[in-house]
């Protein structure tokens, strides 16, 4: 008897892990942590034996994190579709592994503490309704050296670059406005240069964090002020 089909079916249709047996178990663990999204692996899964397979899924190396994501990317932007404005939203976040025994791991707010960070772009409509996640930086800090300074990517290379990811959706959904929305640590100039390099395809809606100088020696922030609406 063919299996019964519902929504993680759809949204992770077309999922290739190789292995048709990993598919099923990417379909059955988003369904788990969809039922209880606050839990860890061991209390969504429903019993010891889905606990551990569950764990051999993740630690899998045969694909990798995009290659479960894909499907549901190909549905977001499906969704994106259908609407007339959607706010694509940035923000970054820890993941705090402070005190486990795993590898890859790196510094966070204080260097002894550590774990990742991960930088997703979230779309909602403009009704407050989520579509869905569009991509994700991830990243592991290196430690300071013995000057202070802390090696590998620029960090602020994210916004950067999620602005680039939204102005190539752009061209893929012409009837929806996209607009880039995010906090104070996106308010530098080398994203609004960016932006304007590839003709602002994108709406770009950022939180000031600089009383910046405009045209005829006014400030931002008092001329905003000074506007009405």
């Amino acid at each position: 008897m063919a299996r019964k089909t519902g929504w993680a079916d759809e949204e992770l249709a077309g999922i290739d892990l190789g292995d048709e047996r990993r598919n099923d178990r990417a379909r059955r663990l988003l369904t788990r942590f969809a039922e209880k999204p606050t839990r860890s692996i061991a209390g969504a899964s429903h019993g010891w034996s889905e606990t551990m397979a569950a764990y051999r899924f993740v630690g899998n190396d045969a694909f990798e994190w995009h290659d479960i994501m894909q499907p549901h990317w190909n549905c977001t932007r499906e969704r994106m579709r259908e609407q007339e404005v959607v706010l694509c939203i940035q923000d970054t976040a820890e993941l705090d592994f402070n005190g486990q025994a795993i590898s890859g791991l790196g510094p966070l707010n204080y260097e002894a503490r550590r774990g990742m960070y991960v930088h997703p772009t979230y779309a909602v409509s403009t009704d407050r309704v989520g579509l869905g996640v569009l991509d994700a930086w991830m990243w592991a800090r290196e430690p300071k050296d013995a000057n202070g300074k802390r090696g590998g990517i620029k960090e602020s290379t994210r916004w950067i670059e999620g602005y680039e990811r939204l102005a190539e959706l752009a061209s893929e959904l012409p009837g929806t406005r996209l607009v880039y929305v995010a906090d104070r640590e996106a308010d530098i100039a080398a994203l609004m240069r960016r932006a304007d390099e590839l003709g602002t395809p994108a709406d770009w809606l950022v939180r000031s964090t600089h009383n910046r100088s405009l045209d005829g020696g006014e400030k931002l922030w008092q001329k905003v002020l000074g506007t009405e609406a």
